[in-house]
Order: structure tokens, then C-alpha cells, then sequence
């Protein structure tokens, strides 16, 4: 039976990983919906490439369980990774076979035979934008468009859940466009995780991010949670004869101040003090010009930043 759309594709809970006496993964709860696409970050050596070979299946926890679909992983793996499709860092492909014969062997793998193996290589083909080169050479294919016959092995047999590592790694401007409207187009009938390094990628096509830090999962939020989080404490200011850093700091309720170029800053104030009505007051007094007054937001590399180098509190 086919999970309902919006239920819940992937469940992990106290997943854990010990390499000897190290761990590598501690109590990792990670819950995706059908539909929903997930930005799964951190530094190296975080912990994320771990986490997505035991949601795979490739690598058994220390301790912890795996759903899928709300198959148990480890007591049926088999039957549990039907529902998954993954494509690693480096993509599994074979240079020496043509698109064809290369989906086609993909499918077989995951039991798909006859009529089934055809009608599934034509639609992963149709989706991946490759239905021109199926019978080209993987290895004559552009790196952009190996990616993409790495993408269609992993939803060739319409998994629930496609687990992607690095999708866009060296690939060009136009490349990473095409893979990226791909990713969101993918979200439709799937869940995706998405593993990357590219932050401006996560927001683009993520619905949520979850941010890993030596083995632990420290910041969860949603895309739009995440642009909201610090309206409320922050401004953008920018003069049109700017004032020394130092003047602005000194404005009641003001905590800090980040010159973002000569005539532009990020003011951070306390909760619940109009900052904004005391800096234009200041401005106007001291002749500094006041042309631009916005609510500011954190991006996602600032939150980045501030967890992993232990700048915040997770």
C-alpha cells in the first residue's frame, strides 16, 4: 500500500554511529513528509554522510532505528529500500554504457522487468531532460548531464524518499540551474534530502534545513522560519554620510554593529525597543543622512557560522 500524500516517508530516532570508542552520530531524529525537500548541512566531518549511509542502508547503526515508509530498515531492509532512491558524491554510473542500456540496468536491480523497466527508464528519462542521449555514451556525456543520469538511477524505480549528496559539485552556472529546478521539480512525488555545501542552494530549493554539528543535529527550522527569526532584533541602516561604527553603538538598546559596506549596516537591538524611531532621530540630528531604514533577517551562512563556530547556543 502506497503512503498517503504529506504522510511521513522517513523516521529515524536515536540513530547513533561509534567508530571505536568515536562517535560519529549522536541521537540523530530526523522525520521527512512526502513532498517536502530537507537541506541536510554541516562542516566536514560533521557527521552527514554517515547519517545518509545508515538511512540508506549501507551502513548499520550503533544504535537507533530507521524507518521507511514505516518499513523498519534493519529488520527488512529489502522491503525498506524499495521506497529509497540515492545518488552519492560521485555518481554511481558506468562510463562505458549508454544512457539506455545504463537505466535499464538500474532497473533491473530494482526488479522492474518487461513492460514495467521500459515505461519507468522512459519516465525517468523524460524527467531528468535526457530523453536526446539515451543512446549516447555516459562517458561522452557532459558532466551536468552525468549528473543528471546519476538523478534518473535514483528515481527510476518512483521512490518515496531520494536521498542527494552533492548533486551540483563542479558543475557550471547553467548546470547547477538546470539541476536545481530539477531538485524542485523532484519534490512533487517524492521527499528528497538534500546534502550540500552550497548554503544559496539550500534556500533556493529547500523547504527545511536541519544543521549538523559534531554528530548532532543543533538548529531545525523551515526555510521561512529560518528568514524570520531575527526580524525582530535587527535593522539594515544605510547613510548618505555614514557615521563611525561606534556612534551608532552607542544609540539606547543597540547591541551590535556590522558595517556591510561604506554606507550600509546590520544594527542589533534589544527586544521591544524602537530602535528604529531613536536611530532616525539620531541621524537627523547629527546630519548623517538616513536613506535606507529596512527590518533585517539572518541568512542561512550567518546562522551557519554562528553555530558551527560556536558563536550561538544551538
Amino acid at each position: 500500500m502506497q503512503p498517503e500524500v504529506n504522510s511521513v516517508t522517513l523516521r529515524t530516532r536515536s540513530l547513533s554511529r561509534n567508530y571505536g570508542a568515536r562517535p560519529v552520530v549522536q541521537g540523530l531524529d530526523l522525520e521527512v513528509r512526502r513532498g517536502e525537500v530537507v537541506g541536510l548541512l554541516g562542516p566536514n566531518g560533521a557527521g552527514k554522510t554517515t547519517s545518509m549511509q545508515m538511512i540508506t542502508g549501507n551502513l548499520a547503526p550503533t544504535t537507533g532505528s530507521v524507518e521507511v515508509c514505516g518499513v523498519d530498515l534493519l529488520e527488512d531492509p529489502v522491503r525498506a529500500k524499495t521506497h529509497i532512491g540515492y545518488l552519492p558524491e560521485v555518481p554511481p554510473i558506468y562510463r562505458e554504457l549508454s544512457v539506455d542500456e545504463y537505466l535499464r540496468f538500474a532497473a533491473r536491480l530494482h526488479r522492474l522487468r518487461g513492460a514495467s523497466q521500459a515505461r519507468a527508464v522512459q519516465i525517468a528519462k523524460a524527467r531528468c531532460g535526457l530523453e536526446d542521449v539515451g543512446r549516447r555514451l555516459i562517458g561522452s556525456l557532459s558532466k551536468g548531464y552525468q549528473q543528471r543520469v546519476g538523478i534518473a538511477q535514483a528515481i527510476v524505480h518512483g521512490p518515496d524518499l531520494v536521498i542527494l549528496d552533492e548533486p551540483t559539485a563542479g558543475l557550471d552556472p547553467n548546470q547547477i540551474r538546470e539541476i536545481r529546478a530539477l531538485i524542485r521539480e523532484l519534490r512533487g512525488g517524492h521527499s528528497v534530502i538534500l546534502s550540500t555545501h552550497i548554503l544559496p542552494e539550500v534556500e533556493s530549493v529547500c523547504d527545511r534545513v536541519e544543521i549538523m554539528h559534531e554528530g548532532r543535529v543543533v538548529y531545525a527550522d523551515s526555510i521561512v522560519g529560518l528568514q524570520r527569526s531575527r526580524r525582530g532584533t535587527e535593522l539594515t541602516a544605510g547613510f548618505q554620510f555614514p557615521p563611525a561604527v561606534d556612534e551608532i553603538a552607542q544609540i539606547l538598546g543597540v547591541t551590535q554593529v556590522e558595517a556591510l559596506s561604506a554606507h550600509r549596516f546590520r544594527v542589533v537591538h534589544q527586544e521591544g525597543i524602537d530602535v528604529g524611531a531613536a536611530l532616525a532621530e539620531a541621524a537627523a540630528r547629527n546630519g548623517w543622512g538616513l536613506n535606507m531604514l529596512a527590518p533585517g533577517h539572518a541568512t542561512l551562512e550567518e546562522v551557519f557560522v554562528r553555530i558551527t563556530q560556536g558563536e550561538e547556543e544551538p
